[in-house]
């Protein structure tokens, strides 16, 4: 505790000097992000949009689009500054905030996830009493409980770290991280570290296995079931499926990766595996649903918008 002062802002040492290049990172970092918001706002337009898509799996979609527009924001418009900057410094309300977005982001796209997998369940398993279960206020339900519980528990996460006495300034990743600022603790972080490993895992490993429940359940339906009851199973449930799995790796990675101190080769594959969850699925999901959904291949205005380009073409 002798050494521990208050401090004010935080220092990003990740940044160096690339000269030249950090104007091509900027520029790829800026086409990446307008990437993300143009194929996320196209889906959260077609949903809105078509009244025929006003149905709790479309709805459940174009959730995940709004929080991978939420989640980026706490980001990239950063990244974008820090690449071309020469001070490399982020003021300590300003990290804990981007702390808060993405990690409630991260911990949101597992819930909705969760939500997606029960909707496809009683689809598939109960499809008789779909519309008795899944109305309007039920979906609501589900989406506030989806968001809900990564705003409290990334909340009492944020406090209790802004609360640690700090030694030191120096973070080693390209954002702020709960772990990356604990370790700058003067004091022994043990009740903060059971907090983490605790909302950690029951955000991952619940959802997980509420997920892998309902596709148990849903295998053995389409078991019983006739060969074209399947094909639509599997239309609606794979583009899910991989969306899960994409994302679970994901974070597994960066979660892992986080937690150890790494060799100078090590760290770039470090850096790549920590931006993948904030980078890969804001990208490929509205790729997946837009592109492999029909309803929504259709009537996705970017679809069309190409399709128009390339008979003017010929």
């Amino acid at each position: 505790m002798e050494n521990y002062t208050l401090q004010t802002d935080f220092l990003l040492t990740l940044y160096r000097d690339q000269g030249g290049l950090r104007y091509l990172f900027f520029l790829i970092i800026l086409v990446v992000y307008l990437a993300i918001l143009l194929l996320n706002i196209s889906i959260i337009l077609v949903v809105m949009k078509e009244k025929s898509l006003h149905e709790p799996m479309y709805i459940f979609i174009s959730c995940l689009s709004i929080n991978a527009l939420y989640g980026t924001t706490g980001l990239f418009p950063r990244l974008s500054i820090d690449l071309v900057s020469d001070a490399h410094i982020i003021s300590r309300p300003a990290c804990f905030t981007q702390i808060y977005v993405i990690y409630t982001y991260a911990i949101s796209e597992f819930t909705i996830l969760s939500v997606m997998a029960y909707d496809r369940y009683v689809a598939i398993c109960h499809p008789l009493h779909y519309h008795n279960i899944m109305t309007p206020t039920m979906t609501g339900l589900l989406i506030a409980g989806a968001f809900s519980w990564s705003f409290f528990w990334m909340a009492l996460v944020v406090y209790v770290t802004v609360k640690l006495p700090l030694c030191g300034r120096g973070i080693s990743r390209l954002y702020c991280s709960t772990w990356s600022v604990a370790r700058l603790s003067c004091v022994p972080t043990s009740s903060n570290n059971a907090l983490g490993m605790f909302v950690a895992s029951t955000s991952v490993f619940l959802p997980a296995g509420f997920i892998l429940y309902t596709y148990v359940r849903i295998l053995i339906v389409c078991r019983r079931s006739s060969s074209e009851f399947r094909g639509k199973a599997l239309q609606t449930c794979l583009p899910h499926i991989i969306t899960f799995v994409n994302y679970s790796l994901a974070s597994f990675c960066d979660i892992v990766l986080s937690r150890y101190e790494l060799e100078d080769v090590m760290k770039v594959v470090a850096l790549i595996f920590s931006l993948e969850f904030l980078v890969i699925p804001p990208i490929f999901n509205p790729l997946i649903y837009g592109l492999t959904l029909p309803e929504m291949r259709k009537r996705n205005p970017l679809i069309k918008h190409s399709g128009k380009i390339a008979v003017i073409s010929k």
